[in-house]
């Protein structure tokens, strides 16, 4: 991923925030012709021995998981909703206008999980997002559902080796483009719109 120095972010801490509260991702694999994509949720875990992982699963139907054998290097990208057009009429001299975002792309190598190992990967992806439930599962009802579905899934993980990370918030933009971009994305009836507004103001704070 091309990053300029303005939106580069390499607080390791950051990045593990943002895949956590951005867990759909696409992930990206060599096929014979094309890319090969496929969208689903990652977990972010640590190994051991200083080793992060992700950690996910897919349909068996799905040929994508065929790849992962002879072409185990993958590219997994996460992406934040908070988007949005940037117009050049808000700065205070011609340009040409932009896309404020939020992404994180991770590299590694990839490998399929199998037993018990995928057993407990899909008890904690669950767990974790079950508390946003009211009545979330129970680990016997869980542990239930697991067993069933488990014959009909790929588990895998992926050992991180590179990670880029980029928020490109208009950090490039001198003081008084950037609070005019905030009041201009504020007046919109748009939410991705007033999300990017605030996060431009955690950024950079603009009295």
């Amino acid at each position: 991923m091309y990053v300029p120095a303005y939106f580069k972010i390499d607080d390791w801490p950051e990045v593990i925030r943002f895949i956590r509260e951005n867990p759909l991702a696409t992930l990206i694999s060599r096929g014979e012709e094309n890319p090969v994509a496929t969208h689903i949720p990652l977990e972010l875990e640590a190994a051991g021995a200083g080793r992060t992982i992700l950690s996910g699963h897919m349909a068996k139907g799905n040929p994508h998981w065929k790849l992962f054998e002879d072409q185990p290097q993958a590219l997994a990208i996460f992406l934040s909703p908070i988007q949005h057009y940037i117009s050049s009429s808000w700065y205070n001299r011609p340009n040409v206008p932009t896309w404020n975002y939020m992404s994180v792309h991770v590299y590694g190598r990839l490998r399929i999980v199998e037993g018990e190992a995928l057993r407990k990967s899909l008890e904690r992806m669950t767990h974790h997002h079950e508390q946003i439930s009211s009545r979330p599962l129970t680990p016997d009802v869980l542990h239930s559902e697991i067993e069933k579905q488990i014959g009909g899934i790929v588990g895998f993980e992926i050992d991180i080796e590179r990670v880029e990370a980029a928020y490109k918030m208009s950090q490039n933009r001198n003081d008084e483009d950037y609070a005019n971009i905030i009041k201009e994305l504020k007046k919109l009836d748009d939410y991705n719109a007033r999300m990017v507004a605030k996060k431009m103001s955690e950024i950079r704070r603009i009295d």
